[in-house]
């Protein structure tokens, strides 16, 4: 925001593709009557505006200065951050339920890109605030005082703004936060399973080597004679079995399952 002697010049960060996150610089000089606007490319969200001018009935537009066609433009300017705002916030809570109940990869990529442009927001709507109150703050005979409280309730708007992005974004850094622990805790799961299995199949392991060692039983009496036994075999499997049952239950009762 700059003032001279008949004229003040405002250079805005301005949104014409909400669909695709696109911004451009516009320019708005305005003075005692006249508004001059220039923008980058086609595209702009000031057709609130050319309605009210375009209307048949009598309005603020058609009755009052150049100064409050220069806040009507403004004023729609930053107005129109808050659709992509309360778009990012719905899609912030739809993560957020997805995540509860299973999180994924791309989750944590969506979360990353909801920052970058919550980041991009906060320093598009800073530097829109400290014009605005500097626009209010200064008297300048082409802004009359009537049109400077409609300037402060612009302002207000801007400052909404900054607040909802600076939710938005500690929100985004706290589900990042939930979304890593999360999967952590599915990794620790995992793992506890895969331990678990491994136990279970440790002393079953150990069994079979045991009965794997084929000593001769004529030999010695000591040397396994349950080779000889008739029914030794599904004996084997149903003690293995029961040790496996055996562990899962434990596992159980102690909770880890």
């Amino acid at each position: 925001m700059d003032f001279f002697e008949d004229h003040a010049f405002v250079a805005m960060r301005m949104i014409d593709d909400v669909t695709a996150h696109r911004y451009e610089q516009i320019a708005v000089f305005f003075g005692k009557n006249f508004v001059v606007t220039f923008q980058e490319r086609e595209g702009d969200p000031f057709d609130p505006v050319r309605k009210r001018i375009a209307a048949a009935m009598p309005n603020r537009l058609r009755s009052r200065d150049a100064d409050y066609l220069a806040y009507a433009l403004i004023d729609a300017i930053v107005d129109s951050y808050f659709p992509p705002i309360e778009a990012a916030s719905e899609q912030v809570d739809g993560i957020e339920d997805q995540m509860l109940n299973t999180p994924h990869k791309h989750q944590m990529r969506q979360l990353h890109e909801l920052r970058r442009d919550a980041n991009v927001l906060k320093g598009v709507l800073w530097p829109m605030r400290d014009a605005l109150a500097t626009l209010i703050r200064n008297d300048v005979p082409f802004v009359k005082a009537e049109t400077k409280i409609f300037f402060n309730d612009t302002l207000d708007h801007s400052l909404r703004l900054i607040e909802l992005v600076e939710n938005q974004r500690d929100m985004l850094t706290g589900l990042i936060e939930m979304h890593l622990s999360l999967t952590q805790a599915r990794t620790n799961d995992v793992i506890s399973y895969l331990t678990i299995v491994s136990v279970i199949f440790m002393p079953l392991t150990f069994l079979v080597g045991v009965w794997g060692m084929n000593f001769e039983p004529e030999s010695s009496p000591w040397n396994m004679p349950e080779l000889k036994s008739y029914y030794g075999y599904p004996a084997a499997l149903l003690f293995m079995l029961v040790v496996a049952v055996g562990l899962v239950a434990f596992f159980k009762w102690k909770k880890w399952l």
